[in-house]
């Protein structure tokens, strides 16, 4: 292969997405990178930059048509994975279309599915305006969110009337088509299911354990992988389950990523799912330290039209991701680096701390990510930090 037909397009330039860009340049392509320019390590560590935002969609494929490129991946990132399906359908390339890419992006499309696919899901109702909450007839709580973002961001619980068209405004204004989602609130423990799939077939590759602020706006504080809170029989509902998902909204190809509520009594909610490797290194991090399986890798071969390589490549550990709020979470970095320095894996660029709101992941100010042997071990790191695993 020479190297023009090496070329592969990268949509995304942050943290997050830098490892891609590390992982495709290692395994001997030529990244070509797409993103709005400002200042994410992704500008430096590619091989070539284009400070292009995401959504310019014609202007991406027209520098493409120029590239001939093998492929066009990105991870973690509900809005790029619509770029790369409309890079991938005009090209040729592998991809799984754009009716699922949408289907997999806007969570109100995603409801209907689920719906006509009988799968086990929250009612929800769809809303254009403050105004409607006064015709909703509701059981609360509720959760309003924007139909077409991730990220936490716009998510907020509702618990009586006065506060539902407040919180419908606030999401309308995160959603690029400025409607929300009003949807029954689901008990139960947070997951999130990993799953890579090549020409249909769905590979299950990893269950991560989400813990949150909580009410009212659900930003994640870490992740914990295995899961703490899960049993066989449970895990075994949830790989029968996945496939039907993501085979209800058209993903054929790529990573997926499937958020769901586990109650009490082991009844199973889809929450949502996106044609994308999990956000917060889950994909990136978690799933190589906890399976060995080199997932980012992955996605590129199946970019690139190869069937993926899903071989361990050590032995499986346990994995989580802590986020950085304030100073407290600070001092819990300071004392495991004193303490269990073996279980540090990785530590991100920390911004300074300036009080402001922490609303969503984007306005988190860091993280850490920890590995070790065993849960046991894991869970008495945990335990004496300020992380709650109950």
């Amino acid at each position: 292969m020479d190297n023009k037909l090496k070329n592969l397009i990268i949509i995304g330039a942050n943290e997050f997405q830098n490892p891609l860009i590390l992982t495709a340049k290692a395994m001997g392509y030529t990244t070509h990178v797409f993103a709005w320019q400002s200042g994410d390590v992704g500008e430096r560590s590619a091989d070539y930059f284009y400070p292009i935002s995401i959504v310019e969609l014609d202007r991406i494929l027209n520098i493409c048509r120029m590239l001939s490129p093998v492929g066009v991946v990105s991870i973690g990132s509900d809005l790029a994975a619509i770029t790369v399906n409309y890079i991938a359908e005009k090209l040729g390339l592998v991809g799984n279309g754009m009716d699922s890419a949408l289907a997999a992006t806007n969570k109100h499309l995603m409801r209907l599915a689920f719906e006509k696919a009988g799968l086990p899901s929250c009612k929800s109702r769809l809303v254009s305006s403050p105004e409607e909450a006064e015709g909703l007839k509701l059981n609360y709580p509720v959760i309003v969110k924007p139909t077409d973002r991730s990220g936490s961001r716009g998510v907020f619980k509702v618990t009586e009337p006065s506060q539902l068209a407040p919180a419908i405004a606030k999401a309308q204004s995160h959603s690029f088509e400025k409607k929300a989602l009003v949807e029954e609130f689901a008990p139960g423990r947070e997951y999130s299911i990993e799953y890579v799939s090549w020409q249909g077939e769905h590979h299950f590759l990893a269950c991560t354990e989400k813990f949150t602020t909580g009410a009212p706006l659900f930003v994640e504080t870490g992740h914990l992988q295995p899961p703490l809170h899960m049993t066989e029989k449970i895990l075994s509902n949830i790989k029968e389950l996945v496939p039907r998902v993501l085979d209800c909204l058209g993903i054929r190809f790529g990573a997926s990523h499937t958020e769901l509520k586990i109650d009490e009594n082991g009844v199973i909610r889809i929450i949502e799912c996106g044609a994308r490797m999990g956000g917060d290194c889950i994909g990136s991090d978690l799933v190589y330290i906890s399976r060995g399986i080199d997932y980012v890798g992955a996605c590129v071969d199946v970019a690139c039209g190869k069937e993926p390589g899903l071989q361990p490549q050590h032995a499986p550990r346990i994995s989580s991701i802590r986020f950085i709020f304030n100073q407290r979470d600070l001092d819990d970095l300071d004392y495991i680096r004193r303490n269990y320095p073996n279980a540090i894996y990785r530590v991100s660029d920390i911004l300074p701390l300036d009080g402001r709101e922490i609303s969503d992941s984007s306005t988190r100010y860091g993280f850490y990510i920890l590995s070790t042997e065993t849960m046991g071990e894991m869970t008495e790191i945990l335990g004496h930090v300020d992380f709650d695993l109950n």
